[in-house]
């Protein structure tokens, strides 16, 4: 597999073509969000999906929307390798041996994507979501620097690696180009 498969040699486009890949995943995403939301809304009688308003329905929302986000993860890392944004940059992700990921090596890799999200995530909904918009704007860009730094690092790795590739022992890999 390893002659087949070339680690991402320049920097810059290592890291485009997985934003790349993360718009196109975008898609796919917000399309099972809807068709998850579709059970939810009998029950909202004209109210809005948050808490303050239909209390416990909201947190049961939220626990759909991270399974789905999840799951979707999880079932095209563990059989292909590849999400369809992936797919279309021909990018793959797998461990270090070149084998797929296993649920356990999927659930990882989400892990450290969202501990690299817990600033944002604590900031927003308990400390800044009150704020006037200009500090609000600013607090939110510095909660995602771990993230942002942690796929910028690709550009100084020597290896090419975010950080989650590194915690989880996996790695992002180019496929070549097929024949026509």
């Amino acid at each position: 597999m390893s002659a087949e498969v070339a680690m991402i040699q320049t920097p810059p486009a290592g890291l485009l073509r997985r934003l790349g890949a993360m718009v196109y995943d975008c898609l796919p995403i917000f399309a099972f969000m809807v068709v998850a939301t579709v059970p939810f809304l009998p029950f909202l009688k004209g109210r809005v999906l948050v808490a303050e308003e239909v209390g416990w329905l909201a947190h049961l929302y939220h626990l759909v929307q991270i399974a789905v986000v999840a799951g979707f993860f999880i079932f095209f890392w563990t059989r292909r390798g590849q999400t369809v944004g992936m797919l279309a940059w021909r990018l793959r992700l797998e461990r270090h041996d070149g084998a797929l990921l296993s649920v356990g090596d999927a659930l990882r890799r989400l892990g450290a994507v969202f501990v690299l999200c817990v600033p944002f995530l604590i900031g927003y909904w308990w400390i800044w979501h009150d704020w006037p918009k200009t500090p609000r704007v600013a607090a939110n860009c510095i909660a995602l620097a771990p993230l942002a730094i942690a796929y910028l690092w690709i550009w100084i790795d020597r290896d090419k690696q975010a950080w989650p590739d590194r915690w989880t022992k996996t790695r992002v890999v180019l496929l070549p180009k097929r024949a026509r």
